[in-house]
């Protein structure tokens, strides 16, 4: 079944995705400002102990999946999926009230 939108519609899922693209460059932008801060501040305080690669690497992770839902790379996280098993719940539902009428 196939949804028709109207402009309006279109123009706040736009909005809406337009959004999401620039929380993710903030997400981006904030990760690369804050672990040169990180790394500089390991290596200056402590260089024969090195942490910072701690926070890089599991926020890295974040950004990542982060970016892969927004630019709908994986197809999984992507609001098509989304929308095919919403309706794939609804259909069941469906087949099980007609089956016990």
């Amino acid at each position: 079944m196939e949804i028709n939108y109207n402009e309006e519609d279109k123009y706040y899922q736009a909005k809406k995705k337009v959004g999401n693209i620039k929380d993710f460059y903030s997400n981006l932008t904030s990760y690369i400002g804050v672990n040169i801060v990180l790394i500089f501040v390991n290596l200056y305080t402590s260089p024969n102990h090195l942490w910072f690669y701690w926070p890089l690497i599991w926020w890295g992770l974040g950004v990542v999946f982060h970016g892969l839902k927004v630019f709908e790379v994986f197809p999984v996280l992507g609001k098509g999926w989304q929308e095919r098993k919403i309706r794939e719940i609804m259909d069941k539902e469906k087949e099980k009230q007609n089956k016990w009428q």
